[in-house]
């Protein structure tokens, strides 16, 4: 019988490698810090259903890359760094707030976006200030660097799943089919925000102006608070590992701490928060124009 939420060492190998899969998909579905402001960033941005699509694709491509390696390093006993406990996650947290900060300055630069009205009578950026759709790679770049985050899925594929297997050749699937369970949802993920920005009802230059805007600023803050988390968790451990237990016998949803408030911070309180602010203010300007047309 399958045991998502407490596999136990022995199980057999077939066994684990449905496991590792299943728990991937639950990983990718349920709020995690390593997938979620970042798939939300680059499918936002996107504006488009199949780039938000491949944007999920991308990422978690790396994601898996990582994962796999990683799982063949715990089944050769090499994976010393899970005895360092939540110490990694915070450290991944500071390379991962860079990162975020980074590509979300790429994205946004500039203070104000206005649109102007040109004698053709279309609605056009202003080029007082700039922004710029990401790099494709980018979001590999995150997938692999989040991809050293450690927590319960981790725990449990290097120091259960990967074990299993019958041989070293086969030490890295566990790590791969928990990548490839992850990208199943995630890449549905990027899809989902992807037809959400392009859905904004919108002239196409407003819809990429507030699909740039969304992204950037959740990157640029979210990673601001992914700094921030780590720091805490390394200068006051024992203040960063306080939790609310849920009993939601879920990875992710069990409890509540610092990796559910970074979720909730970039995705709720900045990502959605600028969308629907943006939103509205070019859907004035919007309204605005036409109205001076008009007269």
């Amino acid at each position: 019988m399958l045991n998502l939420w407490d596999p136990h060492a022995g199980i057999v190998w077939t066994t684990a490698l449905v496991t590792a899969f299943l728990l991937g998909m639950v990983h990718g579905i349920t709020p995690d810090e390593h997938t979620w402001p970042i798939t939300f960033s680059y499918a936002i941005g996107s504006y488009s259903t199949r780039k938000g699509l491949v944007a999920g694709l991308t990422f978690s491509a790396a994601f898996t890359l990582q994962r796999a390696i990683a799982s063949e390093l715990a089944y050769l006993a090499l994976d010393k760094w899970f005895t360092l406990g939540s110490s990694v996650d915070y450290v991944v947290y500071l390379f991962v707030g860079l990162a975020m900060v980074w590509a979300g300055r790429y994205i946004v630069r500039g203070k104000h976006w206005h649109l102007s009205l040109r004698r053709s009578h279309k609605m056009v950026p202003r080029t007082d200030s700039m922004v710029q759709a990401p790099k494709p790679w980018m979001p590999a770049v995150h997938g692999f660097i989040a991809g050293w985050g450690f927590g319960a899925f981790a725990i449990i594929i290097y120091t259960v799943l990967a074990p299993a297997m019958p041989s070293a050749a086969w030490g890295w699937v566990p790590g791969a089919l928990f990548g490839l369970g992850t990208t199943v949802m995630q890449a549905l993920a990027g899809a989902l925000f992807g037809w959400i920005s392009q859905r904004l009802g919108l002239p196409p230059e407003a819809t990429q102006k507030v699909a740039l805007i969304t992204a950037g600023r959740t990157l640029t803050w979210g990673g601001v608070a992914f700094l921030a988390g780590g720091l805490l968790g390394l200068v006051l451990p024992n203040l960063a590992n306080l939790s609310v237990t849920t009993g939601i016998h879920v990875h992710n949803l069990d409890r509540i701490g610092i990796a559910f408030v970074l979720v909730v911070i970039s995705v709720m309180g900045i990502g959605l928060t600028t969308l629907v602010q943006q939103t509205l203010y070019w859907s004035r300007q919007a309204k605005d124009a036409q109205h001076s047309l008009q007269n």
